[in-house]
C-alpha cells in the first residue's frame, strides 16, 4: 500500500479480527479485493505484538466491511477508530534483552546448548548480546549469546 501509513494526525485506524495465525492469508484475499475493485484503503499492517487483528488505515470505515466481508477466516471488524497511541507501542522494535541483567538465571531456548541454565555475567546492550556461566559445566565456562537465545528464569536478588 502507500507509505503514508505513518503521519499520526490524519491517520485513521480500524481493527480486524481474524483466527490467530490466519492474518497473512486474510490480509492477502483482502490486498486482492483492493485492488481489483479499487477500495479506498490506504494501508494493511500485521504487528507482531498483536495476534489475530489486522491493521487498517482508511478515511472511509464503510469500505472496510466491503474488503474483508465474506473472507473465511475474519472474526470481526472494530466500528471504533484506534488512535495511534494505542498503537504506538506494537511498532517500535524492543530490544531482546530488554528486561536482563547482570546475576539473572537464563535458560538458554535455541541453538546446540539449548535448555542449558547460566548466571548472566555481562549485558552488552549495543550487540544484544548476554555473556553468562555455564551451571551444568566442571569448571566455569563464559559464553556470550544473543539475547534472543535466553530467557529469564530467575531475576538476581537485590541487595539492599
Amino acid at each position: 500500500m502507500n507509505g503514508d501509513f505513518m503521519s499520526k494526525e490524519k491517520a485513521s485506524f480500524y481493527l480486524v479480527r481474524t483466527t490467530i495465525g490466519q492474518e497473512r492469508n486474510v490480509m492477502l484475499i483482502a490486498e486482492e479485493r483492493i485492488k481489483q475493485s479499487g477500495i479506498p484503503i490506504k494501508s494493511m499492517a500485521i504487528i507482531e505484538g498483536m495476534r489475530g487483528y489486522i491493521l487498517v488505515e482508511t478515511d472511509r470505515p464503510d469500505v472496510i466491511d466491503k474488503a474483508f466481508y465474506g473472507i473465511k477466516h475474519v472474526r470481526g471488524i472494530s466500528a471504533r477508530k484506534v488512535s495511534f497511541s494505542e498503537i504506538e507501542n506494537f511498532l517500535v522494535p524492543r530490544p531482546s534483552i530488554e528486561g536482563i541483567s547482570v546475576g539473572d538465571v537464563v535458560e538458554i531456548i535455541a541453538g546446540p546448548l539449548k535448555g542449558l541454565k547460566g548466571t548472566v555475567s555481562r549485558v552488552d546492550k549495543s550487540k544484544e548480546e548476554v555473556t553468562l556461566e555455564l551451571h551444568e559445566t566442571s569448571y566455569p565456562l563464559p559464553i556470550t549469546i544473543h539475547g534472543d537465545y535466553v530467557r529469564v528464569v530467575e531475576k538476581a536478588k537485590k541487595v539492599s
